[in-house]
């Protein structure tokens, strides 16, 4: 359909609290198919709607693994591993900067498809990592907010000094 502009950090909508969706119609197919075709012109691997300015709960997620795109609606994690992984992770919204963190191996979401039929998923490894990601957006929680104090501090000094570079 169209890519959307992205909403770059710190832009303070980045950090607000997203509203469930409720009304499951066209306009949400094509919120979704913007959501998709804005990710993948980023590229990236993982989008909700505040990347766009647009505060419901949806993540669209299309992953390098090959299982094509999936759409999330109103995901919510019901169940975490104590057993944890490190990966490298970063923002369309944070561009040209990335960190490392650690997040449950695999969690239990709860979500609904675009159809409007309740779904629960069991994911691991990257989709598990992308899904805590996105829903921390959702959340209002900005990746950064993981990071200790030192390490956020080194990742906005890079993140300046990127921007200052691109202008």
């Amino acid at each position: 359909m169209t890519t959307q502009p992205i909403v770059l950090f710190p832009d303070q909508r980045l950090r607000q609290v997203t509203v469930p969706v409720s009304t499951f119609d066209d306009s949400l197919r094509i919120l979704a198919v913007d959501l998709l075709d804005t990710l993948r012109a980023a590229p990236g691997i993982g989008i909700t709607g505040p990347h766009i300015g647009v505060g419901l709960r949806v993540v669209v997620l299309d992953l390098p693994d090959g299982s094509g795109p999936q759409t999330y609606i109103n995901p919510e994690i019901v169940q975490t591993s104590d057993t944890t992984i490190q990966h490298e992770e970063g923002s369309i919204s944070m561009p040209g900067v990335t960190e490392t963190l650690t997040r449950a191996e695999t969690v239990t979401v709860r979500y609904t498809d675009l159809e409007g039929r309740p779904q629960i998923e069991e994911a691991e490894g990257l989709r598990a990592v992308c899904l805590q990601h996105e829903i921390d957006q959702l959340d209002g929680i900005f990746w950064t907010q993981k990071l200790s104090a030192l390490r956020r501090s080194r990742i906005m000094a890079r993140y300046e000094k990127l921007r200052r570079s691109q202008r």
